[in-house]
């Protein structure tokens, strides 16, 4: 049974080695065991039950794997109640009737038998009682997703809007990939909104919550998992196997009202992201760039079939009907802050890439003055130096 104190809601021993037996019994996947814990109720009930009654909801083959526990059972079960033991403020087991189950994923037609969750401890509340928008009667999460190699313009892009909606109260969910999924979790930790009732960020990651995947990312893990969530579907020990990861995106956008794609090409992982959003009945937002931009082929794409083309956070934040006074994370100028000459090259530059001989042919400038004030702009993070010497405008929030 579950403890019912919010802080202990780990499964006991038997309960954790009945659902993990029923997650690596060869042949079960997640439909089969939602049909058998439909007929028998708990996974112990099923493992009590006789062949001839397991028979009338799985064939005889599958009844029959049932029969006996998996050989990996034992060294999974030893190795997860370590780990929770471990931190056991900290990690959880979300088991399919777990109280602090994220209901919305309960709607989902192929939800998790399991959840390990790794981070702040009063999430665990917040998760238990649905405040964080995680019930869809009161989502309050904005999936944020989009290339592992973005644009110096995207990465900001992913990095403020982030910041601005968590700073809405908005609940960020992403993958914790490289690219767009890593600054829009960056940005959402840096929001300053104090509200025990929302998590800053979300990371719904394709390994075991026992290793970091990608490696550069460690940090970032520690981060979120100090000021937020990091959630997985997959059992201790899960290498970051490829076809996990397209899997894992269903959560992403059931845990969300809906999802934003920064930049994409048109055959990223994140318009199948966007397409199980369309799917689950959540919106779609998507960020519009240049026409020569390959990363920018796969937001074009999704906005000719009906996703929204939004601007700035504000317009992400009025669609959701989401009350706030949160700043814009629009494309502005800001130019200000920099000389009038500077203006002036930031105005020949555009925002679409370009070569340092075009660029002087837009403005006139001798070659060593060009190259002085690019790097001054450069230095101030308004220029970014692209491969094959090339240029590009970086919009300041």
């Amino acid at each position: 049974m579950q403890d019912t104190d919010p802080h202990h809601l780990q499964p006991d021993a038997a309960d954790l080695a009945a659902w993990l037996r029923l997650s690596l019994t060869p042949g079960i996947g997640n439909q089969r065991a939602r049909q058998l814990l439909r007929a028998f109720g708990l996974p112990q009930h099923i493992f009590e039950s006789i062949q001839a009654a397991l028979g009338t909801v799985v064939s005889a083959a599958q009844a029959q794997s049932l029969s006996a526990p998996p050989p990996a059972l034992e060294g999974l079960l030893h190795s997860t109640r370590d780990w929770l033991g471990a931190d056991p403020e900290r990690r959880r087991v979300l088991t399919l009737g777990d109280p602090a189950y994220p209901r919305c994923l309960l709607e989902l037609e192929d939800p998790p038998l399991m959840l390990y969750g790794l981070g702040l401890a009063s999430s665990w509340e917040v998760l238990q009682d649905g405040s964080t928008g995680l019930d869809r009667a009161q989502a309050a999460g904005i999936a944020i997703v989009g290339s592992r190699n973005p644009t110096p313009q995207g990465a900001r892009n992913a990095h403020d809007f982030a910041e601005a909606m968590a700073q809405a109260g908005l609940t960020v969910v992403s993958g914790m990939a490289l690219g767009v999924d890593a600054a829009a979790h960056a940005g959402a930790l840096l929001s300053t909104r104090a509200d025990a009732q929302t998590i800053a960020t979300i990371a719904v990651v394709g390994t075991g919550l026992d290793r970091v995947y990608p490696k550069q990312n460690v940090t970032l893990a520690h981060q979120i998992a100090n000021s937020g969530v990091i959630l997985s579907e997959y059992h201790l020990g899960t290498p970051p196997l490829a076809a996990n990861f397209p899997q894992r995106n269903r959560l992403i956008a059931g845990l969300s009202r809906g999802t934003l794609v920064v930049e994409a090409a048109l055959q990223s992982g994140s318009l199948i992201t966007a397409r199980l959003a369309l799917e689950q009945g959540r919106d779609v937002f998507a960020i519009p760039g240049s026409i020569h931009s390959t990363q920018s082929k796969g937001c074009h794409a999704l906005i000719k079939q009906g996703a929204k083309l939004v601007e700035s956070a504000q317009d992400v934040l009025e669609e959701l009907q989401f009350a706030t006074s949160a700043p814009s994370a629009s494309a502005n100028t800001g130019q200000d802050a920099v000389s009038p000459a500077l203006v002036a090259l930031l105005q020949a530059l555009g925002f679409d890439p370009i070569g340092l001989d075009g660029l002087q042919a837009r403005c006139g400038l001798p070659t060593p003055q060009l190259q002085a004030q690019l790097m001054e702009l450069e230095l101030g993070s308004w220029v970014a130096r692209l491969p094959g010497g090339a240029f590009q405008r970086i919009a300041r929030a």
